[in-house]
């Protein structure tokens, strides 16, 4: 799924080029948001963090 929509991504920034400076003014709002990279981490890194949690478990 991710694969599909880089590409879809990078197919429209191929053919507008001027959707680039939209999407890096949309990245560099989300990336100075700390409570946002946060969030996106933990919806990231959740999966492993899950497995680590149970691993603990008896």
């Amino acid at each position: 799924m991710m694969r599909i929509l880089f590409g879809a991504v990078l197919g429209l920034l191929v053919a507008y080029p001027a959707l680039l400076a939209v999407v890096l003014a949309v990245v560099a709002a989300v990336v100075s948001q700390p409570a946002v990279l946060a969030a996106a981490a933990g919806v990231l890194l959740w999966p492993r963090i899950a497995r680590t949690v149970r691993g603990w478990a008896p």
